[in-house]
């Protein structure tokens, strides 16, 4: 099966060349007036090969950017600075776990598939089953994991309160809920029988 679009060609479904002076089929579509954005894909306007090959080469992607912008685009980094949602300082607020959380992604990852897995199954596994359903939500506000001993969950209430205080991030208070989540959590899982 041969592919139609080759080199984005598209048939014409009796579009006509937006060239003024041209009667072709337009079949290569390029950028129209209004670009993609919440509203929807935005607009194309169509050319015949020829018309296509000509707006190309006076088109400018950079237009009405500054050198600084022009440079930070070409960058081989560009769009690596855009900071992902689980690296957000506010990430982890609604009981999902921060990759920051975590000394390995991995683990990180298998916290969440594991929170997935129970959801979806609507019980706990075996290796869950020390915690009470109380304290199984705890230790996913913690970022912890069922084999969580004593000393691992001294630690990492240590590191969230440091993270989440007002004294340590300049009097930011963002994080207010966050931490009494985590102090709520902490009072829970200390008094728990699987920690006796």
């Amino acid at each position: 099966m041969r592919n139609q679009r080759f080199h984005g060609r598209h048939e014409s479904e009796g579009r006509v060349c937006e060239h003024p002076t041209c009667t072709e089929a337009g079949e290569y579509r390029a950028p129209g007036t209004r670009g993609s954005s919440f509203d929807g894909p935005g607009e194309w306007r169509w050319f015949c090969l020829e018309h296509v090959r000509e707006f190309n080469a006076g088109y400018d992607w950079f237009e009405g950017m500054s050198a600084d912008e022009i440079y930070a685009a070409q960058a081989p980094g560009a769009g690596w600075a855009t900071e992902s949602p689980a690296f957000r300082a506010t990430a982890g607020v609604d009981g999902m776990p921060r990759w920051a959380d975590f000394a390995d992604p991995l683990d990180a990852i298998g916290s969440r598939a594991a929170d997935i897995k129970m959801a979806a199954a609507g019980r706990a596994y075996t290796e869950h089953s020390r915690f009470t359903p109380h304290e199984r939500e705890a230790l996913s506000v913690m970022g912890l994991g069922p084999k969580t001993d004593r000393p691992q969950l001294r630690r990492r209430y240590s590191e969230l309160v440091r993270r989440y205080h007002p004294d340590r991030n300049g009097g930011d208070r963002t994080h207010e809920a966050r931490l009494q989540r985590v102090v709520e959590a902490y009072q829970l899982l200390r008094r728990a029988a699987a920690f006796a």
